[in-house]
């Protein structure tokens, strides 16, 4: 015969207990990652595409999808898929592939076979925050190189701690997120040389940069390329990919989990990928009203527009960074706030680049904020 059940307050208590007990310090101490409800509101807060896809490129998707055996799990081997990633985005033949469920798990699958306990992950700093967070998640220890004042990349700095630290990896965002800075390709070179492990180039934005390291894989053992499909209009699909020497795709394949890209996502990305024709116009769309909307902010009453060579523009409001953040939520306008992320980043608001009718709301709302 059992007792009583526990008052609820009780049961949460114990749980609570049972918790503070089991789960690791680090990840207690830590917030979930955040999206914002982002039903009604014009969407410039998560750098993703503001284009749809046309009406017979959606039905040949669902053609695609509906003939999808969905009791089955993916083929082992995506070979086929590979072949086409490789045509499509310029991936040299002697280069092996590891795809991802977005880059997110890619970079945490890099750190996972590389590191051991306390090993060191070495990035200029702010950048992408999954570069720390994976870190963290696999017990490496994150050092970040402080970019300079106006956020471009501190080499000397960064190179001193490469060889202090001596990194198992080095992350280097190329356009870098949050700031948009493009690291110029001697820096990256002497990076390469500096690592005594692998370093990834994290390309995530190059659609809109018009530079890759993608060609110059074998000139670089050390060197592996990350992509995304997200940026360029198909973040619903999560999927990413790493191209390096086999050596290292072969030794990071191992810590992959079984079946982590679905079958629909096999299904769906051989038909974008057949029409690629379209997500470049759009990213050509973006690129075209990246510099008028930057000029635009710059002309705003006390703003500052940092050079962008990805889908967004970081934009510094002295001051004042918060009130205009929350003022254009109240307005239904999402925009990413760093203000308080990091000190290179007080006041400052990432924006994606919109649709020309959302990018046009966007000023309207600020003008009136500001003034």
């Amino acid at each position: 015969m059992t007792g009583a059940p526990r008052p609820r307050g009780a049961q949460q208590d114990a749980a609570a207990d049972v918790v503070a007990r089991t789960v690791r310090a680090d990840v207690r101490a830590v917030g979930a990652y955040h999206v914002a409800d982002a039903a009604g509101c014009i969407k410039l807060d998560a750098m993703e595409s503001p284009y749809g896809l046309p009406p017979a490129l959606r039905e040949a998707i669902a053609r695609a999808v509906g003939g999808t055996a969905l009791n089955r799990y993916p083929d082992a081997d995506p070979g086929a898929l590979k072949d086409q990633v490789r045509d499509a985005f310029g991936v040299p033949a002697e280069a092996g592939l590891v795809f991802g469920n977005g880059s997110d798990e890619l970079i945490h699958l890099v750190v996972q076979a590389t590191c051991e306990p306390g090993d060191v992950v070495v990035s200029p700093w702010p950048s992408f925050v999954y570069f720390e967070m994976a870190a963290r998640q696999c017990h490496a220890r994150f050092v970040g190189v402080p970019l300079r004042e106006d956020l471009t990349l501190d080499l000397a700095a960064l190179v001193e701690a490469i060889r202090r630290e001596r990194p198992k990896v080095v992350f280097l965002a190329v356009p870098n997120n949050p700031t948009g800075g493009l690291w110029p390709d001697e820096a990256i070179a002497a990076v390469l040389a500096a690592a005594p492990g692998l370093v990834v180039v994290d390309e995530a934005y190059q659609p809109f940069a018009g530079r890759t390291w993608m060609p110059r894989l074998a000139a670089h053992p050390n060197l592996a390329v990350m992509r995304t499909v997200s940026k360029i209009g198909l973040a619903g699909l999560r999927f990413g990919y790493l191209a390096a020497h086999p050596a290292w795709t072969a030794e990071i394949d191992k810590v992959r989990p079984p079946y982590n890209i679905g079958v629909l996502t096999r299904a769906v990305l051989p038909v974008l990928l057949a029409h690629r024709h379209v997500l470049d116009g759009h990213a050509a769309q973006v690129c075209a009203d990246r510099e008028p909307l930057a000029r635009a902010l710059a002309g705003l009453p006390g703003t500052v527009v940092y050079p962008s060579a990805a889908n967004f523009l970081l934009v510094r409001f002295p001051g004042r960074g918060g009130a205009v953040h929350a003022a254009l939520k109240k307005r239904k306008i999402l925009v990413r706030n760093f203000d308080g992320s990091h000190p290179r980043l007080a006041d400052c608001l990432r924006i994606s680049v919109g649709a020309p009718h959302e990018n046009q709301a966007l000023l309207e709302a600020l003008t009136d904020i500001l003034n």
